[in-house]
This record gives structure tokens, sequence and C-alpha cells, in this order.
């Protein structure tokens, strides 16, 4: 086990409170049973995702289910989802984009062994900009636009001869919760070098007082098996998009 200062109980706490914010809602309203219904609002604080005009949000941490969204749609999900159970809510038609996300459990998160032939360094701020060079690493680094709303703040970058394999990033979320995006080039995939990469860097975010977290799809298995192997566990499931058009009967955008 890895020594952090903060433990699994702090780093849950932080989260939900976070995603109350995002949300709009309570903090122990994830722990309701049924369905919590929360107008969506750009509150300070909030993780910087691009909205659009019409926003549907809808998490769950396993018990009940909080709903986002802005007042033009909330009344027709409170209709389509009366009397339907989660599983139900999260296979309505009009969801559209769902995801599973991580968190580090640190009384078990310990080191892996780097495969043979890899080589791991650690790159931090301000030495980021110097990664962007390399193609193929998109989902690792936000190489859009600087500066990005959700800035790279660190990276884990694999190494074989000397040739750029594999790295993970992380972007600085929000005050405490930095998210860990990863690429490993094709041919060099199924070696566990992305574990190691994700393991080694949320290490390096929880000696720096942050939160790492980790998302997925829910289809990428591999993306979330990639997460288990390096000490991480799934602790919330989100919508984070929806599908709303006459076909549905909802009003059109």
């Amino acid at each position: 086990m890895i020594s952090m200062r903060l433990t699994n109980k702090d780093i849950l706490s932080s989260v939900r409170a976070q995603l109350a914010v995002d949300l709009n809602c309570k903090p122990d309203d994830f722990d309701r049973d049924g369905f919590v219904f929360c107008e969506a609002k750009d509150n300070p604080g909030r993780r910087p995702f691009p909205r659009g005009e019409r926003h549907f949000e809808m998490y769950t941490m396993g018990g009940g289910v909080v709903v986002s969204a802005t007042p033009d749609i909330l009344p027709y999900l409170r209709e389509q989802l009366d009397g339907k159970n989660r599983d139900e809510a999260f296979d309505m038609p009009f969801v559209y984009g769902q995801g599973i996300c991580h968190l580090p459990d640190v009384e078990k998160l310990a080191p892996i062994p780097v495969p043979g032939g890899i080589e791991i360094v650690t790159v931090a701020q301000p030495d980021i900009a110097s990664l962007y060079v390399y193609e193929g690493f998109e989902y690792a680094l936000n190489r859009g636009p600087k500066p990005h709303a959700r800035p790279d703040m660190l990276a884990t970058v694999a190494y074989a001869n000397g040739v750029v394999v594999g790295m993970a990033g992380a972007s600085d979320d929000c005050e405490m919760m930095w998210q860990i995006g990863l690429n490993v080039l094709p041919e060099y995939r199924n070696r566990g070098i992305a574990s190691v990469l994700t393991n080694r860097l949320a290490t390096e975010i929880l000696e720096r007082g942050k939160i790492p977290y980790y998302g997925a799809a829910t289809s990428n298995i591999f993306s979330q098996r990639v997460a288990c192997r390096a000490g991480f566990h799934p602790t919330w499931a989100c919508v984070y998009r929806g599908r709303f058009d006459d076909s549905l009967t909802a009003p059109t955008s």
C-alpha cells in the first residue's frame, strides 16, 4: 500500500460534494431512493465541461438517481421516468452517452511492475507543452487551443527504445479532482503499459493532494479493466447527454 494523505473516506466525500455542485443537488441526494430532479445551473466551481442550450445529465452512485436538466425538459423527464427503476432509466430512448467513473482505493493502491523494455517518465508543468508534438495521444492530453478550460497538469510517458509509445495525462477538472486520460499506441497494447501509466499517474496525483478519477464508456470493457488493474474501482455511472426530438415526443431543439 502507498501512504497517502487522502483516505478513501476523504476521497468519496469530496467527490460527492463536487458532483453535487455539478448537478445542482445535495451530496446526500445520491443516497436517496428513487429519483431526485434538479434544475441545471452553472454553479461556481462546477467542472467546466461544455453544456448546450438544452442540457441533461443523470448520475447514480449505486442507490438512487440524480437527474439534472434545463427547465424546458425537466417536466418531460419527470413524466418519462415516472414508475421506472434505476436500470430502466439508464436504458431510456432519450439517453445518449454513458460512462462509468472510477476512483482509486488508496488502501490497496500499490506500484505495478514496469514491463520489460519500457521506461516510465513523469512530466509536470511547465514541461507538459513539450508533449503536444507527439501524435496519437488525443485522449491523454488536451491538445486544443490554450489556455484550456481543463488544463493538463501532469503526465506519465512510456518509452520503448527512446520512442514514446504510451501516455497518461491528468487534467485539472476542478479544485480537487484531476481526470486521467490514456493512450497507448496499437502495436504496444496488451503488454500492461496502460495499467502502469495509470497507476503511476494516480500515485503522483495523490501525492499532490488531488483526487485522480478515471472515466470510461460503458461499452469500453478494455478501458475499465485497465482502471481496475491500476488500483481503481467503479464508483458512479453517468449519462452526460440526451437526445430530445420529435421522434421521442419531446420539445425540439
